[in-house]
């Protein structure tokens, strides 16, 4: 993100929630104009700086992509045109054309076998910069106090991930600067995952030789057989125990503190306690994406204490 000053960036923050809730409305430039308090002119120009695509790029995007979930998942087979038009397409063969330079396939074809594909995933321009998990905890604990984390045991069978590995990456932000943060628009697009979409800390064992630590995949079941989409691969994953971490809900542009004052309970947590110890040598640690009506969650394998 290119700097700018606050009320530049809160002016593109709020034409980004207008076009989010009026998805379904025509949308004009004048509609931007008069929510963000700047010109047309100035507005379009702005936004393109800020999220690299003009407003009605962006727009066009996020429709499409609401588009495909409608058709992938909506178990009545919706006309393609009523999903036109429920996207503010004005035809079907309008639809189908956009729809097929966007994502490869045509919308009738998609419907009836759903694939991986290159969903479009907006986040806001309000984006503090996560360097990585070697910020200080303790100078974090001193600016805010600690929230309330919420812990648990869930288990998970033996399954399969596909991932897209990076290079060097050890967190989100490298992985992004390594391969590219469009990687989550593809995975969440996979109709059959078992789980939402996550970042994974791989195990050595798991690791191939030139490849990152941190990826980003979905796990599916054993028997799997659809498509994995190019440049990712899938992998085995052994039946695990994963100890959850969630903490608080957060404000959006909170994120940041939350994901560390998680971080910072997970460093300070003994499992022991409660008969277990940490696994990371033999299932992925992982991490969901940051919501903040939920909390930030990630998950770190254990497995139980065995005693002699």
């Amino acid at each position: 993100m290119k700097n700018k000053d606050a009320d530049q960036i809160e002016a593109v923050r709020k034409v980004q929630k207008y076009i989010e809730s009026h998805l379904n409305n025509r949308i004009t430039l004048m509609d931007l104009s008069r929510v963000s308090g700047y010109s047309q002119w100035h507005i379009e120009r702005l936004f393109k700086e800020l999220t690299g695509k003009t407003p009605f790029e962006y727009i066009r995007a996020m429709r499409l992509t609401k588009a495909a979930f409608s058709l992938r998942d909506d178990l009545e087979s919706k006309k393609i045109l009523d999903v036109a038009l429920d996207y503010v397409f004005d035809s079907h063969e309008g639809f189908t054309r956009a729809f097929s330079k966007q994502f490869g396939i045509a919308p009738k074809a998609y419907q009836k076998r759903p694939q991986p594909i290159p969903l479009f995933l907006p986040y806001p321009v309000i984006s503090p910069h996560l360097d990585s998990e070697k910020r200080s905890v303790t100078n974090m604990s001193e600016e805010k106090k600690v929230r309330t984390v919420f812990v648990q045991v869930i288990e998970r069978p033996e399954r399969k991930a596909i991932i897209k590995r990076g290079i060097k990456a050890t967190n989100y932000y490298e992985y992004c600067e390594e391969v590219d943060c469009n990687v989550w628009g593809m995975l969440i697009s996979i109709k059959e995952a078992l789980f939402e979409a996550a970042g994974f800390w791989l195990p050595d064992r798991m690791i191939k030789p030139g490849t990152s630590k941190y990826v980003q995949g979905v796990e599916v079941a054993l028997d799997y057989d659809g498509t994995i989409p190019e440049g990712f691969e899938i992998i085995n994953l052994p039946p695990s125990k994963v100890m959850i971490f969630q903490g608080e809900p957060f404000d959006d542009e909170d994120f940041e503190s939350a994901i560390y004052e998680v971080w910072d309970t997970i460093k300070r947590y003994n499992p022991n306690i409660y008969g277990f110890e940490w696994a990371d040598d033999e299932n992925p640690r992982f991490q969901l994406e940051p919501q903040g009506y939920r909390g930030y969650i990630e998950g770190r394998p254990v497995k139980e204490v065995t005693t002699k």
